[in-house]
């Protein structure tokens, strides 16, 4: 039998304890000079310019029905599996390339 993991939302956990809440409120008043850092080193700035935002950013689908030329289908089938997901990639491209005049105006 299938099971379905089910991913915790805010809506869905336990209400926080009076106990809980004092423990967070007494961490969040400590300063930064007494947080102990010694088992995972601060990162540097230099560390921190070469992150990278949203790297694992997956956006929700929504499920449309679209009309396309046949032709245009037939050649997103023909590169093989997976035809949606390039059909998105391609118009993901393009809607980026039109954002980035906007960005910099």
């Amino acid at each position: 039998m299938k099971t379905k993991q089910v991913s915790p939302t805010p809506e869905t956990l336990p209400a926080l304890t009076d106990a809980q809440r004092e423990h967070l409120a007494e961490l969040a008043a400590l300063p930064d000079e007494s947080i102990d850092t010694s088992d995972i080193p601060e990162l540097s700035d230099e560390a921190w310019s070469a992150g990278v935002r949203g790297r694992f950013y997956r956006p929700i689908k929504q499920q449309i029905t679209a009309r396309v030329d046949a032709d245009v289908l037939d050649w997103l089938k023909s590169q093989g599996r997976g035809y949606q997901g390039r059909l998105n990639a391609i118009l993901r491209r393009e809607m980026l390339a039109s954002l980035k005049p906007a960005r910099r105006s």
